[in-house]
Order: C-alpha cells, then structure tokens, then sequence
C-alpha cells in the first residue's frame, strides 16, 4: 500500500539541456548526443531507485517536450517552423507557440519503443512511460492541413497513441499513461468527446493504463495563474466521468492546488495517483508535510489503490530539489504506512484525527 511514483519528468542533466528551461534545445548532436540520451536515462533511474520509489519512469529524458517527443515520431507535423494559437482556453496565455499540422499524420513506425526497451533493461521496478493525451495534443496543435474539427482529429491520434501504447507494451512497458492537463480545463468538451477518445487510446492495452490530470508544470506563468484562481472545481466534473471509464489510474493535482480532497472520493475502483509534493517550488517538503497531505487523503481512496505521487512533471526543478522531494515522498510515505500497519490510523480517520493506538 501507498506505493510511490513521479508523473514522469526529471531534470536533464546541464551538459544535455540547459537547466530550469522547459523545452530547452540539446547542447549536444549525433551520437554524442544519443549517448547523452542513455546515459541521462541512466542517471534518472538510478535517482529514483536511491530514493526508493516503487514505480519508475526514464525521466522523459530523451524528449525536448512531452508532447513533440510523440509527434516527432509521426509524419505531417513541424516541430520547428511553428504557429501560435489560443491554447489551454487562454488560461496561461494569450497566444502559445505550438507545432503544425502541413501534411497526413501517420505514424510510419514506432516511437518510444527502443526507449523503453532500454529503461526496462537498466532497472527491475516497474515501468511507467507516458504519452500526450489526444485532447491535449490537438490543443498543442495548428491544424493547416486537415480542417477537421477537434474531435475527429482527436481521435485521429487517438488511433496512433493507442498502436504505440501497444507497442510499449511489448517492449516492457508496465504502465502506460496519457497526460490531459486540458481535462482541467475543457470540461465540455471532456464530457462530449474528451473521454472518449481517451477510451480510444486504450483499446486493447494490455498493461496497467493512466490518465495524469493536473493544472500545469510548476513555472512562474502556472503559478501566477494558481495565485490568482478561485475555482477549483474542475475535478468535481472530471473525476465522475473517468470513474466511469476504462482507465485504471487517475493521477490528481493536490499539493500545490486548492482542491478539495473529497472529490477524490469519486473514483471508487480506480487506482488514484495523488499529488503530494509540490512541482512549483525548490522547497523540499519534509516527510512530515508530505505525510499529513497523505493523510488527508486517506478517507476517500483505500491505501492499497493510493499512489502518493508528484503534483506533476519535475523538469523545471533543479536536480537537487528534484531528488530531495523523490526522498521526502518515499519518506513521507513510509510514515503513513508504519501509521496504518500499526493501526493508529484508519480508514475511518478524518482530516487532522486519528484513531487511538
């Protein structure tokens, strides 16, 4: 119970990118540069395993961007000469610069899947890799070829995420998860179409699936945007619906949010990666802190389905904090689970109460 994992970013070593950048050209190229790539992945997986963590992932150190790491692989899209558009509703920008759509998007063959081939050689925890949910990448997208609507171009990739999902799957994946940032903020559109092409990208996966829900990487526009937002209540609507779904985890934004945590009691049978380590700050949390958070929780999600888990992608944080909080996570984990095994805490327990010994 309480195993622990990160969303899926880490840090990139400086003599790979430049640090605290996000999307931050590579300093090397050719075989330096794939070298570079192992050796990085090597690096994340060790940090994560000194820490203790119980499911691990190569860090996404292999990709500029979580989404263009995906779209690379395919055919029709430009990830150099770019658009700009209204994306995330606005909600960080007035204009984001995004990739474009200038011809038919295939995939012509796999994409992650040397990649993980790798991360499942150079570790025996399990695995998670992670993919650009469809809502998410056809936000992140300047359609110029197609003209389609969004919902048929969502699941267009819908179709090509779920070929590679398979694929990883073959290659050693333990778990696979889709990142939808945009559930948090589309809520029409998840209820019309949104879970559907999420269900899409499943199809036939034959591993532990996940869908990673949050409100953004902890850099300064996301945090302006946190200070000054008051509603919280997007998982209010999409929690109920994933609940319903195929998924079987459900990765939440709570550290470093104003979510209400009863919300998560929405998700009875599903297995629920809660944030409890805030990604916008090089503070480490004591294990202590991370522990109540833990705790807080504990009413709605049964230990054993409790995933205690980052906030989101750690790539902007210093690889000092970023380990540090790895280690505070596990750390504030194992309190709990002493709590619990010894029976000082129980199912029962509410926010800031304990059972008695």
């Amino acid at each position: 119970m309480l195993l622990t994992t990160i969303v899926g970013s880490l840090p990139k070593p400086s003599w790979l990118a430049e640090p605290g950048v996000l999307f931050a050209p590579w300093r090397l190229e050719g075989e330096p540069l794939r070298e570079g790539h192992d050796d990085a992945v090597r690096l994340a997986l060790r940090e994560q395993e000194r820490a203790g963590l119980d499911v691990v992932t190569d860090g996404e150190q292999r990709r500029r961007h979580y989404i263009w790491g995906f779209l690379n692989g395919l055919t029709g899209i430009d990830t150099e000469r770019l658009g700009s558009k209204l994306a995330r509703g606005g909600r960080y920008a007035e204009r984001t610069a995004v990739a474009r759509i200038v011809g038919e998007v295939t995939r012509p063959g796999p994409v992650f899947v040397e990649a993980v081939r790798f991360a499942r050689a150079a570790t025996e925890k399990r695995v998670k890799v992670t993919l650009p949910g469809p809502m998410t990448t056809v936000d992140s997208l300047l359609d110029e070829h197609y003209g389609a609507d969004e919902r048929t171009l969502a699941m267009r990739f819908a179709a090509l995420l779920n070929e590679e999902a398979r694929a990883l799957v073959e290659a050693g994946a333990d778990v696979v998860q889709f990142d939808e940032p945009c559930f948090n903020i589309y809520l029409e559109k998840v209820r019309d179409w949104g879970v559907e092409a999420l269900e899409r990208c499943i199809e036939g996966v034959g591993a532990t699936t996940a869908v990673h829900v949050c409100y953004g990487y902890g850099v300064p526009q996301v945090l302006a945007w946190k200070t000054r937002n008051r509603e919280w209540g997007h998982y209010g609507v999409t929690l109920p619906l994933l609940a319903a779904s195929g998924i079987d985890q459900v990765s939440v934004e709570c550290a470093a949010s104003g979510v209400d945590v009863s919300v998560l009691g929405a998700l009875e049978g599903k297995d629920v990666m809660v944030g409890v380590i805030d990604v916008g700050t090089e503070e480490v949390e004591t294990p202590e802190v991370v522990a109540e958070r833990i705790r807080r929780v504990l009413p709605y999600v049964p230990a054993e389905r409790f995933y205690p888990c980052t906030d989101c992608g750690l790539v902007p944080r210093s690889r000092e904090a970023a380990a540090g909080k790895m280690r505070t996570l596990v750390a504030g984990a194992a309190l709990v689970r002493e709590e619990l095994r010894a029976g000082a805490i129980g199912a029962e327990a509410r926010p800031g109460t304990a059972a008695a010994p």
